[in-house]
């Protein structure tokens, strides 16, 4: 058979896997895993029909998912070495590192000196990381015979199950792994909060660790959420599949959406007590929701006696000639200097004087604002309501008074896990919600949003997560059912997606998490639900 790499074209043995034909490449290159045509793959993968192969390294997402992968499952055997009783619970992603917990013991920074000391020694010895394939009656015995949970999710939704072995440590991760420990060179745990970090590298900075930048307002939101879920019994797929197999998927659906309903209330609660507060401004990512919540939180703000008053800060863009351009020479309408900022902070401060403005309205096939006497100003009972991608960098509206201003950072900020080693990532989920709307309202295929995906990612990461921590208040617009409803409409979608396409791995790893899932029936949804501005049928339109 023919292997494809870059422009060579080799003639190969059938089973040949890539680590025995790319010996050398994988070394120059430092890969730690590779696509077979277009499918992610171990590099010990023995490849049985004419392939393109391409190698990844951790500047690739997929490299840095089994990067991480990789660095937890050695973290989990050095732990089980040393502390066997300790519970480990893989929680979310902070700043390239994970937050875990160790429970069933008193966790000090001996302890995790000690974990470090015992992971240094396993990838020291460049230890090989096996798949092990199980029939479904296999697993059944082997799972009765070890009394663990590790992985048992599978039996619910595969016909086989896989476990990673390392000498005599086994465990299930999600997704495909370093074929041995060597590679897994960069990490770090320190202590953190009532837990722990494991950092690693980024993929801007593969041969050491930034600077780690505490985000407690964001670890802080997660962590009530969190808790609040584990109250429910609702960490994993797992206690999820078990509340809709009892029946019981209603009541989590209202107890979910009563969490968001307090919160913003809570959120509106605190802008009506501070009289000084003239403008709340919204920012969040892609598909946080930030449309339905800013009309909920409207509803909410009424209740209190201020009535919301929005204004677009699409309208004040800057002349087309104006507009900053990125490096390739594009206009960049995404950076915060296409935004005529000079013109929107006189009118913000006209507005909240009292004063009339006239609006304009930006025509974007011409490139120019236009006026057509449309005027506006705010009454004494009225607040202005401004949501866009720059609302928590303060260059937005310089010009006003931080005691008139309430900024709310919305993301979806999933806390549900398919184990307890095995989290979701809240970029996934965000993805899969637009991938759904952009089907539904805009005719986009799964294809189109994924290609767009990266673009959509690199402009989050510049213009709005830095920001993230100037909030005064953030708001966790994650449901914890969410995935159960949305995998019926996602994952057809995703299977039309052909195996020539680059994006093919990607559709595979996704529908494949949402197989995980047992669904829910869109029909139990309530028409205010933040869910609703994905899968229709919103009683604030469409």
């Amino acid at each position: 058979m023919k292997i494809t790499y870059e422009n060579k074209r080799l003639e190969v043995e059938k089973g040949s896997t890539p680590l025995e034909v790319l010996k050398y490449e994988i070394k120059e290159v430092n890969a730690i895993a590779c696509k077979v045509n277009n499918e992610v793959r171990a590099l010990n993968y023995r490849i049985e029909e004419d392939a393109q192969v391409e190698l990844l390294d951790i500047t690739d997402q997929d490299g840095m998912r089994i990067y991480i992968r990789g660095i937890l499952f050695v973290m989990a055997k050095a732990f089980d070495k040393l502390f066997p009783e300790a519970e480990l619970d893989v929680n979310y992603q902070l700043h390239n590192s994970m937050f875990c917990e160790a429970k069933n013991i008193n966790l000090t920074e001996e302890i995790l000196q000690k974990v470090s000391e015992e992971m240094r020694r396993i990838i020291s010895e460049n230890i090989e990381i096996r798949k092990v394939i199980m029939t479904k009656e296999e697993a059944e015995i082997f799972y009765k015979k070890e009394q663990t949970t590790r992985g048992k999710l599978q039996l619910e939704a595969k016909e086989q199950v896989s476990l990673y072995y390392c000498e005599d440590y086994y465990n299930y991760f999600y997704g495909v792994m370093p074929v041995s420990t060597g590679i897994l060179k960069i990490y770090e745990l320190i202590k953190y909060q009532d837990g722990f970090l494991i950092r690693y590298p980024s993929r801007k900075m593969p041969n050491g660790l930034t600077k780690f930048n505490d985000t407690r307002k964001l670890s802080t939101t997660l962590n009530e959420y969190d808790d609040i879920h584990k109250i429910l019994k609702v960490s994993t797929v797992h206690n999820l599949n078990e509340i809709v197999r009892r029946g019981n998927a209603k009541d989590l659906i209202l107890l979910d959406e009563a969490l968001h309903e307090k919160k913003m209330a809570a959120i509106a609660d605190k802008v009506a007590r501070n009289k000084n507060i003239k403008v709340v401004l919204i920012a969040g990512p892609s598909s946080s929701g930030k449309t339905t919540f800013a009309k909920r939180l409207g509803i909410q703000l009424r209740l209190n006696g201020l009535k919301p008053v929005t204004i677009s800060v699409d309208n004040y863009f800057v002349e087309r000639e104006d507009t900053p351009r990125d490096e390739k020479g594009n206009y960049d309408f995404e950076s915060i200097n296409a935004i005529d900022i000079d013109l929107f902070n006189t009118h913000l401060i006209k507005l909240i004087n009292g004063e009339e403005v006239d609006v304009p309205t930006f025509n974007f096939k011409e490139g120019h604002k236009k006026y057509d006497g449309t005027k506006m100003s705010l009454a004494e009972d009225e607040i202005l309501v401004i949501e866009g991608i720059h609302c928590l960098n303060d260059k937005l509206t310089e010009k006003i008074a931080k005691e008139q201003k309430y900024k709310i950072y919305i993301s979806d900020l999933t806390i549900l896990n398919i184990d307890t080693f095995n989290r979701i990532s809240t970029t996934d989920s965000r993805l899969i919600r637009r991938m759904v709307r952009d089907y539904k309202y805009r005719g986009y295929s799964a294809l189109h949003t994924l290609k767009m995906w990266y673009s959509v990612n690199r402009g989050e990461e510049k213009n709005i997560f830095p920001f993230q921590e100037e909030a005064d208040s953030m708001f966790n617009s994650s449901l914890v059912y969410e995935l159960a409803v949305l995998k019926d409409y996602a994952i057809p979608l995703l299977e039309e997606i052909t195996k020539d396409k680059k994006e093919y791995s990607e559709a595979v790893r996704l529908r494949d998490l949402l197989r995980y899932f047992s669904s829910i029936p869109e029909d139990d949804i309530p028409k205010n639900s933040l869910l609703r501005e994905f899968i229709g049928g919103s009683i604030f339109g469409e």
